[in-house]
């Protein structure tokens, strides 16, 4: 699916994600469905604040097989590829957390080239481990800073106010 590469983009995205996966039986409230929007706005924030080019949209695909669900969210600067290993930013830096985020949650990531075009595909996934419909499983949890400081880092996500972080902040998470 295709997305302008602006914040509103971002959002829909977000928003597609969450919506498919209640379709294919896991629920909105549901581990795997929370989990994976999540890291599907981190991915669709990213390629539109560090992957933009004027007139350029982002691609966002969703597969899910017996075992994985995976999100590839693809932009069109292929100069700006992400660190293999993302570094935790200073206490009062304003963005820097969101491939953190990501790393956390997914069972696996990494980036590849865009195939027929310039650009990139950051992607990420979630094993099985999260049944359909199951909402006591619950992801690794994140660095205490890194949940609260979520919707400080994009802000153009702060709408969302996301469900698993949330979760992760009434939990205690550290």
């Amino acid at each position: 699916m295709c997305f302008t590469s602006t914040p509103r983009g971002a959002r829909l995205a977000r928003r597609l994600v969450s919506h498919r996966l209640d379709q294919w039986g896991y629920a909105y409230d549901s581990a795997a469905n929370e989990t994976l929007t999540l890291i599907a706005a981190e991915l669709a924030a990213n390629a539109v604040r560090h992957g933009h080019v004027p007139g350029r949209d982002f691609h966002l695909r969703l597969t899910a097989t017996s075992d994985t669900l995976r999100v590839e969210v693809t932009d069109t600067r292929t100069e700006r590829v992400p660190p293999s290993s993302p570094q935790v930013p200073r206490g009062d830096a304003e963005s820097g957390r969101g491939l953190l985020i990501v790393a956390g949650l997914a069972t696996r990531w990494g980036t590849g080239p865009r195939l027929g075009a310039p650009g990139k595909t950051v992607w990420a996934e979630l094993a099985a481990a999260m049944q359909k419909g199951d909402v006591r499983c619950a992801p690794a949890p994140m660095p205490r800073r890194i949940a609260n400081d979520v919707e400080s880092a994009h802000p153009e996500l702060q709408s969302s106010a996301s469900q698993p972080t949330r979760r992760l902040r009434q939990e205690g998470a550290t």
